[in-house]
């Protein structure tokens, strides 16, 4: 049996879940979310907990019991608390603006990288040098903040680029000189 799967969901006071066939809906004061279940796993709400099952153990319904309760744990978390991602850049003359969900990074080329963010994702610059990405979905919150990065990953010998906030930049030693006698 799936360890995260087997573990019911507790819902927290002032979050409201509607369970209707394979269809998980989620309303908070952060928002709503909704989301699809494969018809192979069932969920039921019993007072305030789900709880995820699964019909047998084929390799597939494994797999999709503990992503489902992952799921609609995120989405129930999601509209309590909002998710967040914050990046660094690193580097002279790199920097970033925010207006509205509209992110403008001068990040080293010729042109301004501009990127919008998807709906219901909010995007804040901090000290021109640090983004912060938040909103109820963990998934576009990751997504987005994994597509900014991707405009200029961090480099190995100086550590300029975009990187996460928690993430570390193992450092290379560059060109010794000559070796040898």
């Amino acid at each position: 049996m799936s360890r995260i799967g087997r573990m019911p969901i507790v819902i927290p006071a002032g979050v409201d879940v509607t369970v209707e066939g394979n269809l998980v809906t989620a309303k908070g004061p952060k928002g709503t979310l909704s989301c699809n279940i494969h018809p192979n796993i069932t969920v039921e709400k019993d007072g305030n907990t789900i709880k995820v099952t699964r019909p047998n153990d084929d390799k597939e319904n494994r797999s999709l019991h503990g992503l489902s309760r992952t799921l609609i744990a995120n989405m129930i978390t999601g509209v309590n608390e909002t998710f967040k991602k914050e990046l660094e850049i690193n580097g002279i003359g790199y920097r970033a603006e925010a207006k509205g969900n509209v992110l403008t990074m001068k990040i080293g080329y010729s042109h301004d990288v501009v990127m919008t963010a998807p709906e219901g994702v909010n995007v804040e610059v901090q000290n021109n040098t640090k983004i912060i990405i938040s909103g109820a979905d963990k998934q576009k919150v990751g997504q987005f903040a994994a597509n900014v990065r991707e405009k200029r990953p961090p480099e190995p010998y100086k550590g300029k680029g975009i990187k996460y906030a928690e993430e570390h930049i193992r450092r290379k030693e560059g060109k010794a000189g000559k070796g040898g006698k």
